[in-house]
């Protein structure tokens, strides 16, 4: 499996000003893919997850643009959590990649990068149909 393919943090260009800081992503330039759609998650109650899902085909990158947040990540074998803290890099979360979000710190804002249009049947909802799905590739992909 290449690199892109797995999950991984990615920085992003950072200009420093004393004014302020400045980050910016460009398409397939930052990021491997082109951006189709834009979302973020934000009043985020204490204690609560977001996420608890996986996606077919659509890719996506996370930052943490405000506070900070944890995002667990399976790929039907293995657990990994990652910390996003800083707006200057953010986690790519390739096809086939259960995801939960948790420890959201007040005022956090969660801005999520999405290779795809929305379409609610490239949704794995429930883990069980997920783990399916994983065992039914690798079944396939001995075969």
């Amino acid at each position: 499996m290449k690199n892109e393919d797995k999950p991984h943090l990615i920085e992003l260009p950072k200009i420093h000003d004393n004014r302020g800081n400045l980050t910016f992503i460009e398409n397939s330039r930052h990021i491997p893919f082109d951006i189709k759609r834009v979302y973020y998650l934000y009043d985020v109650p204490g204690g609560e997850t977001r996420g608890g899902h996986a996606h077919k085909n659509l890719r996506q990158y996370i930052i943490a643009a405000s506070g900070s947040f944890d995002v667990v990540l399976d790929d039907g074998k293995n657990r990994t959590k990652f910390s996003l803290n800083r707006s200057y890099y953010g986690l790519y979360i390739p096809t086939m990649t259960w995801r939960e979000l948790e420890n959201f710190s007040s005022g956090s804002v969660c801005l999520v990068l999405a290779s795809e249009f929305y379409d609610p049947t490239d949704y794995y909802y429930t883990y069980e149909d997920f783990i399916k799905a994983v065992n039914e590739n690798e079944t396939d992909q001995i075969s």
